[in-house]
């Protein structure tokens, strides 16, 4: 018995550290490319990173009974995909260049993680005189695209595919499906109803360059980055 024990806790540390080992690959978008037998996604041109952390309490909303956490994403000009994507925990992940929040900072270390479910959603916010508190909760919010898992994100430590990713094309000519320029936000929260713990990494990314995106937490935050 105690030799299965054993070599059941080895088992369990492999997974758990392969799981953390896992490196995020280079964002990839939905245009293929097929270098002799092999076929790839296109990396994102363009890729903003933002790390936090997500604590019971501090939710923005309630939606079909979960509790709903937003991030704010000023994007410039018409894109003709956006991807997201999002990792918890962050563990030991590097990223170049990542927003990171004080709330991340001061909880860094923490081994929590929650499983991920994340929206995309587009306002009626167009120009960037008219984004403002208020205006962001009057404004009409229309959900494009979400996702639960994806097994093309690294697993988290309990050894299972439930990171997520989505990507999102214009439809061009169609004003309900458009990437247009304006104030989208990031809606994430866990698959089953419960509570969101943990630190996590979220990015957007385009296939094209896109001078002056800005991704922040809140609409004070954004507003002092525009």
């Amino acid at each position: 018995m105690k030799i299965k024990l054993a070599v059941l806790s080895v088992f369990a540390f492999c997974c758990v550290f392969n799981a953390e080992a896992q490196k995020l690959k280079k964002f990839g978008s939905s245009i293929e490319k097929k270098v002799g037998p092999k076929t790839f996604k296109v990396p994102y041109t363009d890729v903003i990173s933002y790390a936090g952390y997500a604590s019971p309490g501090n939710e923005d909303a309630v939606e079909d009974g979960k509790k709903f956490y937003y991030i704010y994403v000023w994007i410039p000009a018409v894109a003709p995909e956006l991807g997201v994507r999002m990792l918890s925990p962050v563990g030991k992940t590097k990223v170049k260049n990542a927003v990171t929040s004080e709330a991340y900072t001061e909880n860094a270390d923490s081994k929590d993680y929650f499983d991920t479910y994340i929206t995309l959603e587009r306002s009626t916010i167009f120009k960037k005189e008219d984004i403002s508190e208020e205006g962001a909760k009057s404004a009409t919010w229309t959900k494009l695209a979400s996702n639960d898992d994806s097994s093309e994100m690294p697993k988290q430590p309990s050894g299972r595919s439930y990171n997520s990713l989505l990507r999102y094309e214009s439809e061009v000519g169609n004003p309900t499906k458009a990437l247009t320029a304006g104030l989208y936000r990031i809606g994430f929260t866990t698959y089953k109803t419960g509570e969101v713990n943990g630190t996590f990494l979220a990015e957007v990314g385009a296939p094209v360059k896109l001078p002056g995106v800005v991704m922040a937490k809140t609409i004070t935050d954004l507003l002092e980055g525009l």
